[in-house]
């Protein structure tokens, strides 16, 4: 069954949740050029998540495709689809799974077009959602976007908000190099203004979703709701300038360092574990081109490096939230 979207703004907006994003991006896709191709598990039925939910019925089944149990299959068919002209989109389920099709996605998907030296290009879309909170135990609750983005020749993306979780699937479809779109499960349902016309996001351009003079925080998906609320909390105290970077890789240094060059204080907020992972290499490009800006010692906020407990207690202790972050900031003040 396919959700409905709330009230439409004046402004050319209508608000709407994460989940609802997507598919109207897919759905704006799909109609704009034919050779947009769904592939995944039960597509026929809106897959796991009901991402999907109505695009087989609208579409049909020579568009929205059933494939078999197996990532290594799904993606391995759509480096080929993307190689003769077709632009797929293949959904992944959980991002745990990557590790089944590990070898298509880092030499295959990464590297043709290298290889051929440009001659052939892989226009092709994975979609994979991640993240913990929902007590899906350690093989469906992983993050593992630091994993893909240290793969050359992947542009990887983890949208926060409605409005870029749309802007960010048109862009990527159009993209003529891969893109790993990561999807955190436990913001689907998470609501936002977004705009109604054929916009999209630019791959590689953070947004600072809010302006402040005291402490920087980068944080990407559910911890960026996470910051805003720290941001509400503090508004008394300290004036937190909040940056979606929405993208990963590329990765939009320039807005970064602007804003750390105003506050000279950074506190980097990821779900992903904490040893080698994407704080750190916020933290190191701050560093290296930032370090005289700095008044303060940047702090890292992640996950603690073990697989996601399934008990929801154990979970929790894991998993960061809003007052890991504040306990952060307020180290860097």
């Amino acid at each position: 069954m396919m959700a409905q979207t709330d009230s439409r703004g004046s402004n050319g907006t209508e608000t709407m949740t994460v989940r609802e994003a997507i598919r109207k991006g897919l759905r704006e896709e799909m109609q704009r050029d034919e050779r947009v191709m769904l592939y995944g598990q039960d597509e026929h039925d809106g897959e796991s998540f009901e991402v999907t939910a109505g695009l087989y019925d609208e579409f049909g089944g020579r568009r929205v495709k059933n494939t078999p149990i197996s990532e290594a299959a799904q993606v391995g068919a759509a480096v080929g689809a993307a190689a003769t002209g077709i632009r797929p989109v293949v959904e992944l389920s959980f991002s745990d799974f990557i590790g089944v099709c590990f070898d298509q996605i880092m030499n295959q998907v990464g590297k043709t077009r290298y290889m051929y030296g440009g001659e052939s290009e892989v226009p092709l879309v994975l979609r994979a959602a991640e993240g913990g909170t929902v007590s899906a135990a350690a093989q469906h609750s992983g993050t593992v976007h630091t994993l893909v983005s240290h793969l050359p020749g992947i542009k990887v993306v983890a949208p926060a908000t409605p409005a870029a979780s749309k802007g960010l699937i048109k862009e990527s479809i159009r993209s003529n190099d891969p893109v790993m779109f990561f999807e955190n499960k436990s913001i689907y349902s998470d609501r936002g203004e977004v705009q109604t016309d054929d916009r999209t996001v630019p791959l590689g351009e953070a947004s600072v979703e809010r302006a402040g003079d005291d402490v920087t925080v980068v944080a990407t998906q559910r911890l960026f709701g996470e910051a805003m609320t720290v941001a509400d909390a503090l508004a008394g105290e300290a004036a937190l300038e909040v940056i979606d970077p929405r993208s990963l890789y590329p990765l939009d240094t320039e807005t970064i360092l602007d804003s750390v060059a105003k506050t000279g204080r950074l506190v980097v907020a990821d779900e992903s574990p904490m040893s080698y992972g994407f704080h750190a290499e916020v933290m190191a490009r701050v560093m290296e081109d930032g370090f005289f800006t700095l008044d303060a010692p940047p702090q890292r906020v992640g996950v603690a490096d073990t697989p996601i407990p399934f008990a929801s207690g154990l979970e929790a202790e894991v998993l960061p939230s809003a007052p890991d972050v504040e306990r952060a900031v307020r180290r860097v003040l």
